[in-house]
This record gives structure tokens, sequence and C-alpha cells, in this order.
């Protein structure tokens, strides 16, 4: 006999935390449904995140480095990949819900702009006086509207608690603010669990793609990032010299695996002092109870200072960007002087949205590549972003 999700509620009752957030338990979802035969709610909100078109989508957004620019280097989609993995495994450890902190790793990059954070920051100038746009924000409006998939709703209908982290995912880069319907302190533990691996995921990405693309050194990094220098040192008298390719990726996973420990038994401590109870104990908390010790953050902020103005900003980098992002801020006013040329779907919503709302929600969609198309389609110019 199949495994019913009635039996899977009942595993999670009898292995999680009490204050883990049970599926069984779940909030529900905007348009009622039956509830699945064979899976969580929770498991099916993840196999809804995988099966959209947005999540495809990532595979040709920058993370760092434009789309296209090395076979190794990290996209959008490897990036969440890595951010699930390693939410998925603290998680677990802590005894919460891994399938909840899974799904919500899973989608939060989904409202992501073409071109990183550069492309969202030239949209958010554009949309300024027409609600803005920031990519949480947006990554609810995928998963709420967007996304056209099923015949009695808008969206992808997923449970409150995977909205919630999406509209709470907070990191150094991320701000999303205050939406309606998600005032309480706190998100779950599951939801704070995906803002940490986040970090965790980008740093030691960030770091190896660095280094593979020769803007970062090795003897640079242990000079001046104490977080580089204490994996190193580990890894060097534990496995004693190593080929370059082995010890690089052996002192990222050192760097990865100490970041997780220290996760992990720093929240389990800040868990058990403050005495929550039930998941909406940890909403009703005064602070995040998923964080790293203090000492780790003060060594992240090293390590993050040190990518900023090696990395993020090295004009190998940084020019690229700058010039892609040119083109969405064209492609963005030609399409306001030219709405009925935009997507057949963002047209259908204009009435409701506006036609600023409508444009941004087409360009957001669009992949590094496709605006690339789009522009020399319009304008008649091939574009060459790289050198």
């Amino acid at each position: 006999m199949p495994r019913t999700r009635l039996e899977l509620e009942a595993i999670e009752r009898q292995t999680l935390a009490p204050y883990a957030q049970f599926s069984g338990a779940s909030r529900g979802r905007a348009h009622v449904e039956s509830p699945p035969d064979w899976r969580t709610e929770y498991q099916r909100d993840r196999d809804r995140v995988i099966h959209s078109r947005a999540f495809r989508r990532l595979e040709y957004k920058t993370q760092v480095f434009l789309n296209g620019s090395g076979d190794h280097l990290r996209t959008r989609l490897t990036h969440t990949i890595e951010v699930a993995a390693i939410a998925r495994n603290i998680a677990s450890a802590l005894k919460l819900n891994a399938d909840l902190a899974e799904t919500i790793a899973l989608a939060h990059d989904l409202g992501h702009s073409p071109f990183g954070h550069k492309g969202e920051t030239v949209l958010a100038r554009l949309m300024k006086g027409h609600g803005g746009f920031e990519h949480n924000q947006h990554s609810l409006r995928i998963v709420e509207e967007l996304e056209e998939k099923y015949p009695k709703f808008s969206g992808l209908n997923l449970s409150w608690e995977v909205l919630e982290g999406l509209a709470k995912h907070q990191t150094a880069y991320d701000r999303p603010g205050v939406r309606k319907g998600f005032t309480a302190k706190n998100p779950s533990l599951e939801a704070q669990i995906a803002n940490l691996a986040d970090e965790i995921t980008y740093y030691s990405h960030d770091l190896d793609d660095g280094l593979d693309s020769e803007l970062l050194s090795e003897k640079k990094l242990a000079a001046n990032v104490r977080v580089w220098a204490n994996a190193a040192k580990h890894v060097k008298q534990e496995h004693g010299a190593l080929p370059d390719e082995c010890r690089r990726y052996f002192t990222i996973r050192t760097i990865i695996d100490m970041q997780i420990r220290d996760v992990v038994l720093n929240s389990e401590l800040l868990i058990q002092k403050a005495g929550v109870q039930s998941a909406d104990d940890v909403r009703r908390h005064v602070r995040p109870l998923v964080q790293h010790s203090p000492e780790r953050r003060k060594l992240n902020l090293e390590l993050r200072h040190y990518l900023y103005k090696n990395l993020y900003y090295n004009p190998v980098v940084h020019q690229p960007n700058l010039r892609a992002v040119k083109l969405l801020g064209q492609l963005f006013n030609y399409f306001l002087a030219h709405p009925e040329e935009i997507g057949e779907s963002s047209r259908r919503r204009m009435k409701k949205t506006g036609r600023h709302r409508a444009v941004c929600d087409y360009l957001a969609g669009m992949t590094d590549r496709y605006v690339v198309l789009e522009y020399k389609k319009i304008f008649g110019e091939a574009v060459k972003l790289q050198g």
C-alpha cells in the first residue's frame, strides 16, 4: 500500500520538534483544493514551484557573472538549488520541516529580474511612482498571479506558510518590507532557515566563482579574509598538499560546513533559551531564532566587504552588468510607448495593473539572453556585453 499523506503527517508529528511548522497544521491556501493523496501540502508546494515556468527561467538569469560567461559559473538556478540543499540540511538537523524550508528556498528568487541585483535596481528606478519593484514582492506576484497553469485560479495557489517565507525573505541583500497578511514579528523557523541558507550559499559560491574566474586569489584571501584562512588551514592540516582544484573545493566545502555547524548549534541554543513551544510562539518572538553566532557574523561581514570590493565591483563583473541593464531601460521605454508588443499575458493584465506594471512584469520575466534578443529585434543592433 502506498504511504498516504496522513501517514506522512503522522511521521512529522512523531519526529519533528514541537515548534516546527507541521504540514497538517497549515493555514491553507487562498483557493480550497482537495488535499494530495501521497504528498504533504508542502511537498505539493515544492513540486508546483519546480514545475513552474518562472523556475525554469532561472537557468538563464545572472547570479553574479552574466549568464553565458562560463560553463561552471553559477546562474540564478544553480544558486537556488544550492540554497535549497543547505536549507534542507539545517532544517533536518534542527528537527524542523525540511520540506517547507526547501520549498521556500526553491521559490525565493523566482521574482528576480534579468541581470541580477543591478537589473532589479534599474526596474525599481523605472517603477518609482508606479508601485516600485522589489524581487521578493515580485516572487509573490508570480506565485499568486502571474503563473497560469491551473483552470480554476491564477498563480500556483501555494500554502500560506510558503507565501509567508517569500514575504519575509530577508538577508543582507533583501529588505522586502511589510506585506499585508504577514505582519507577525518573525516567520516560521523554516523560513528563517531559508534566509540564512541564502547567505551561506552566495558567500561560498561567489568565492568559488571568483577563484574560477581568477578575479580572486587564494593567497590574497588567506591574507585578508579570516573565513578563508581558517578553512584553508584546516584543509592543509587534514589533507596535506592537494591539487589546486581539489584544494579549492575542499576549502569552500569546509567553509560551508563551518557556517552550517555554527547556525545549527547557535540556533538550537537560542530556540531553547526562548522556550518556544509552537510555530506561532516563534512568530510572536521578539527576534529571529535562526542566527549565526556573533563571532561568525563578524567573520561573514569581513568576507562580504571583501567580496564587494574585489568581486562584485571588479570591472570585469561590474562593467558588463552596467552595459546590460541599460538595455532594460531602453526596452522599458519602448514598450511603454508600444504596449501592444509586450507578451500576451501581460497585455491581458494591463487594464487591471496599468501600463507600467504590465511592462515591468514582462521585462522582469525575461532571461538575460532574451533581453539581448529583444533589443536586437527592436533596435536592430547586436549587443556585445562582455569585453
